[in-house]
């Protein structure tokens, strides 16, 4: 794979790769059973005290009566609308035109469930109070991202998230949070998980996004949702008959990482300042409200791929392994920040972007 493609070559090659935690190999799960007595008793078709104990400790950790472990998140989701859909009698959904389940899923919801899905607000910012007051349609369930990440991992104002449960409540509309990232989220609003997810029905969250384990998700809510809930996942094939490497690691990785989250955001902050101090590229949002931030670049990606292979191969540091094309003029691609920033030399970094700035400031004199 890297051979045709030599900015991932090239980057893989970096002594310091920017983002992440690590490398996903073998090795991630590798760490996690090294540390784990082999006789524990594996999980069986969704039961047993590896699996139980694990939905527990998460159900109150989110603040809710319980929770259900599940092999994927796109799973998990589906469940939880069709579910709120089911209980209403209306099929239909809202969410941001940019959600995962409409944009990853190949319609999964539309095509599985049959329920229909309303694209609330615009593309390119958040689903706004003004957009959930102004709703046409009857849905059965909002569900809310947060942080949005297609735009930057964007956030509202707690102010605004509290007024829109506070409608939905009175309206009869369940809200469901798609909290993959929750856990980033929590040193912007200052706030904890359980404080956040009381304003939803149900909540999902991921294992692998910004925890960094193998797979994996939690579905939860009260206990009339979560038992209906496991009726569904079997009926998606979701009870493998042992789910404990994603569980294992899941439970390491949260723990492990989950105290480190006010150092990503900050160290989020500080190479978004690094990239907004550099020629013809802005980070969207210009301040991470999370660890993870979107890059745009004034150049087109071809032109791009060559500078970036330059400055790893001249300073060690590599900043990305791809880049998405936006126009015909500019590019951009996404950056998160895990275990890794923190070993790299800040000096190092600082004079990596300086050289950054340079290349670009000779590339847009060129194209003049």
């Amino acid at each position: 794979m890297s051979k045709n493609n030599p900015l991932l070559e090239a980057f893989n090659q970096t002594i310091y790769p920017v983002g992440g935690h690590s490398k996903r190999n073998i090795q991630v799960l590798k760490e996690v059973l090294n540390e784990i007595d082999g006789n524990l008793d594996s999980d069986i078709y969704g039961s047993g005290k590896l699996i139980e104990n694990f939905q527990e400790e998460m159900a109150t950790y989110l603040g809710k009566e319980t929770a259900v472990f599940f092999p994927s998140g796109t799973m998990a989701q589906q469940i939880a609308l069709r579910i709120w859909c089911d209980r209403k009698g209306i099929k239909k959904v809202a969410y941001h035109p940019l959600s995962h389940l409409e944009i990853h899923e190949e319609d999964g919801l539309k095509e599985l469930h049959h329920i229909e899905t309303i694209l609330l607000g615009d593309k390119d910012r958040l689903i706004r109070l003004e957009d959930v007051l102004h709703m046409q349609d009857d849905i059965a369930c909002l569900l809310i991202e947060l942080p949005q990440r297609e735009i930057g991992g964007q956030l509202p104002d707690y102010e605004e998230l509290v007024a829109i449960c506070t409608y939905c409540r009175e309206k009869g509309i369940r809200l469901h949070l798609d909290g993959a990232r929750l856990y980033e989220i929590l040193p912007y609003y200052q706030k904890t998980a359980a404080e956040i997810c009381e304003l939803f029905d149900s909540v999902y969250i991921s294992f692998y996004k910004g925890i960094g384990g193998i797979a994996g998700a939690i579905l939860a809510g009260d206990e009339a949702f979560t038992k209906e809930s496991k009726v569904w996942k079997r009926r998606h094939g979701g009870d493998l008959i042992s789910l404990y490497p994603y569980i294992l690691s899941a439970s390491y990785y949260f723990k492990q990482r989950l105290p480190k989250m006010n150092q990503y955001y900050e160290e989020a902050k500080m190479l978004a300042g690094f990239y907004n101090q550099c020629h013809g590229i802005v980070t969207k949002p210009i301040e991470p409200a999370t660890n993870m931030f979107h890059v745009h670049v004034d150049l087109p990606k071809e032109k791009l791929e060559p500078i970036l292979i330059a400055l790893y191969e001249e300073t060690g540091i590599g900043l990305i392994h791809y880049v998405k094309e936006s126009s015909e003029t500019s590019c951009c691609y996404e950056v998160s920040i895990g275990d890794r920033f923190a070993h790299i030399p800040k000096d190092e970094l600082r004079k990596a972007f300086q050289l950054l700035d340079v290349k670009m400031r000779e590339a847009a004199a060129l194209s003049e």
